[in-house]
């Protein structure tokens, strides 16, 4: 049945228009299927429902269905939940947030590969991950010509839609259409030995096309749906949030009078979170115009400052909108679409353009040791929080990069500065400036001697820095090398008495969900 509103333009494709649940019985057992979305932004809201109802039904006949599923980056419960739930996730790339999922995946019941989101499209073009059978993507509208309208994300749906060997759309309404004109789909990439500069020197250069390409034979289904993204509302900024944006204010502050940024900074990197915002608002108030942004998301803090006049523009793959965001950015979005390029992830994530442009990182972590390495995706070592998400991308890659965190969780129960950390994203060699609500660490030129004494002095919280200063003195004394000095019976010594106390650990993972969700 074609909706009276129908935004299928294109004749040729309208009779392939049909319900959930005819489409979502063209997906076979064992499919790897790419599906769009990107931080709870442009998924598909029908298809992944009515494909856990067919995959339940199957397990009530003692079937086996799973499928495997690749978005952009992490989804929302229409999709990830909905199928982890009736367990038809056989495996689950790049990245993730929902709660299902991950019981799954720490139990066992569930595989999953966590990526860098820049090498997600690429992996898949070399043929690291497999045949792409399926693509379910969603779009904003179908023009006369077949040509698609993205919707409030792109992440990976240009590769899905070339590589996949059939293709699902979701055309939804509830997406303005307004948004047509604000994506840039670039078409210049190309596999080794034939790759060419991506050419973007500033970070509001087009360098692509408005719209996705479709081969209209793959399409072998339609659905047409009227229903929201995603939206969480954002907490306010809390003290801690606000003392660490303030000691990055200043440090940038102090760049600028040394000459090593310029008045208008460079490009701004920012994930989502108490954080972020407030740094956003720190900016908002603070003495730096023109600036501009190079990111994955654009949160509601950048509205702002776009609004303002503080941001000129600013680049992502997918907006990371509060419910009071979206609607701001619904009243004035003629203004906000002059303003915003949104991007392939490919593209958005790219070290070559990230390292250019001179971006400047912002991300958070769960735990950092004394030495730098930072881990933002594992809880003791052996459980997934969520994923590494794009901060690797912009870590190795940018001008300034900067890991934050609260000194300490739960109340200051949990240290997040700790010897050695548990698990490791971010070497040493990637990390140049930590900063806590209890101050701000400068790594760069640092030996990893130095590095040790003042990310203790400066962000260590003051319940721990006694016991953190005590192993590094005695890892002086006893390590059997002075480079990096460590007693490695002892150097996870934090974590033993931590897993033996199961209330803290429980209070670990929970306060860990509210940071480890900066990266998606």
């Amino acid at each position: 049945m074609i909706l009276s509103s129908s935004r299928v333009l294109a004749p040729h494709l309208r009779a392939k228009i049909m319900t959930a649940a005819d489409a979502a019985a063209q997906i076979p057992s064992g499919a790897h299927v790419g599906m769009s979305g990107f931080t709870g932004a442009g998924y598909p809201k029908l298809l992944p429902l009515a494909l856990a109802e067919r995959i339940n039904a199957h397990h009530a006949r003692g079937q086996k269905f799973k499928v495997s599923v690749w978005t952009g980056a992490s989804t929302a419960p229409e999709l990830d939940g909905a199928l982890a739930k009736v367990d038809g996730i056989e495996m689950r790339l790049p990245y993730q947030s929902d709660p299902t999922c991950r019981k799954r995946i720490n139990s066992g019941r569930m595989e999953y590969i966590d990526i860098h989101l820049s090498h997600v499209a690429q992996h898949v073009w070399f043929g690291f991950l497999g045949k792409l059978d399926i693509a379910i993507v969603e779009v904003a509208g179908i023009r006369e010509d077949g040509s698609l309208i993205p919707s409030s994300s792109i992440g990976n749906n240009k590769t899905w839609l070339d590589l996949a060997d059939k293709v699902i759309l979701e055309v939804n309404s509830w997406q303005d259409i307004r948004l047509e004109g604000m994506h840039d789909v670039y078409y210049g990439t190309q596999l080794p030995p034939h790759r060419k500069p991506i050419p973007i020197v500033a970070s509001g250069d087009r360098i692509g096309e408005q719209y996705l390409r479709c081969d209209p034979s793959k399409i072998v289904a339609i659905v047409e749906t009227n229903l929201p993204d995603r939206n969480s509302a954002f907490s306010a900024p809390d003290e801690a949030s606000q003392a660490i944006a303030g000691h990055i204010l200043e440090f940038l502050g102090h760049e600028v009078k040394k000459g090593r940024l310029p008045p208008n900074l460079l490009p701004l990197q920012s994930g989502v979170g108490n954080v972020a915002n407030a740094v956003m608002a720190g900016l908002e108030d603070g003495p730096f115009d023109n600036l501009t942004a190079y990111t994955e998301v654009l949160q509601d803090g950048m509205l702002h400052l776009l609004r303002k006049g503080k941001l000129t523009h600013a680049s992502a793959t997918a907006l990371s909108l509060s419910p009071d965001g979206y609607d701001e950015f619904l009243r004035n979005l003629d203004f906000y679409r002059e303003r915003i390029v949104l991007r392939p992830q490919e593209i958005s994530n790219h070290p070559e353009v990230i390292r250019r442009l001179g971006v400047i990182a912002m991300n958070g972590l769960i735990e950092a040791d004394i030495y730098g390495n930072v881990n933002s995706t594992h809880i003791t070592g052996t459980s997934i929080m969520n994923g590494i998400g794009g901060s690797g991308d912009f870590a190795r890659n940018s001008f300034l990069s900067f890991f934050m965190t609260p000194s300490a969780a739960k109340g200051g129960k949990i240290s997040c500065i700790v010897p050695m950390a548990s698990h490791v994203d971010h070497t040493e060699h990637d990390v140049q400036v930590i900063v806590t609500e209890q101050g701000l660490a400068d790594l760069r030129g640092l030996s990893p001697k130095a590095r040790a004494k003042v990310i203790i002095e400066n962000c260590a919280h003051p319940t721990f820095k006694p016991a953190l200063k005590e192993y590094y003195k005695r890892a002086l004394e006893y390590s059997p090398g002075l480079h990096t000095p460590h007693i490695l019976d002892e150097a996870l010594t934090f974590l033993p008495n931590w897993m033996a106390n199961k209330a803290a650990r429980e209070a670990w993972r929970e306060d860990a969900v509210v940071q480890a969700d900066v990266w998606r």
